[in-house]
């Protein structure tokens, strides 16, 4: 039977998510997926993902995993926002955060993150992450014309975000690095390991990990 409610470790623990979901809602305010299984809570959220079937954009997710002090089971899509406003209400005493009533549609959330079979690839430098990720913010800003709709935001963001990062050998699209920058997961002078599985890249870094997968809206 699912679970009501997650029980996170400490305060510091409830501080930690609302800070991650406030970085998630500065790249898209939309949708995060919950997975809790025994001691554990995993949460993702996009960061880049194609519009339609075929689209070549890759789909990036970040992931924060914490732990949790009683096991649970839960797994669903919720709006980051209902998730925010509950992390709100625990206060500085509560460690109880109950899971939203209804779940939400997002197009992303039907990937299927492989659980295992990663063989590490390269080792990176999170300042040099940090460099490409303000390079690539710097490039969308001057490709964008004044007072641009969404849809070619969008555009122009799926297609500079889209391309690799230089000098990794791997395709690793330059939107993990933006990811793991903006989502709070690098440290000056550490490094991150890109790892692969099939057609996935995983970036872990010190403070959470950015997936991806090339092409497409697929299982």
């Amino acid at each position: 039977m699912a679970s009501e409610f997650v029980v996170l470790e400490d305060q510091e623990t409830v501080a930690d998510l609302g800070t991650f979901l406030s970085r998630a809602r500065s790249i898209e305010d939309g949708a995060v997926i919950m997975q809790a299984a025994g001691n554990a809570l995993a949460l993702y959220v996009p960061v880049l993902y194609p519009e339609f079937l075929g689209d070549s954009v890759p789909t990036v997710l970040g992931m924060r995993a914490v732990r949790l002090s009683v096991p649970a089971k839960a797994q669903g899509v919720y709006a980051i926002s209902a998730l925010t406003e509950r992390l709100a209400r625990m206060g500085t005493t509560s460690l109880e955060l109950s899971v939203p009533p209804a779940e939400v549609n997002a197009s992303w959330a039907g990937q299927q993150v492989p659980r295992g079979g990663w063989n590490a690839v390269a080792t990176l430098s999170d300042d040099m992450l940090v460099a490409e990720a303000v390079r690539g913010m710097g490039v969308v800003a001057q490709a964008l014309p004044e007072n641009a709709g969404r849809p070619v935001l969008k555009t122009v963001r799926a297609r500079i975000w889209s391309s690799p990062v230089e000098g990794v050998e791997a395709a690793m699209p330059l939107a993990m690095a933006f990811g793991a920058h903006a989502l709070g997961f690098l440290r000056e002078g550490e490094s991150s390991t890109l790892f692969s599985s099939g057609a996935w890249l995983r970036l872990g870094s010190t403070g959470g990990h950015v997936v991806a997968r090339q092409g497409g809206i697929l299982g």
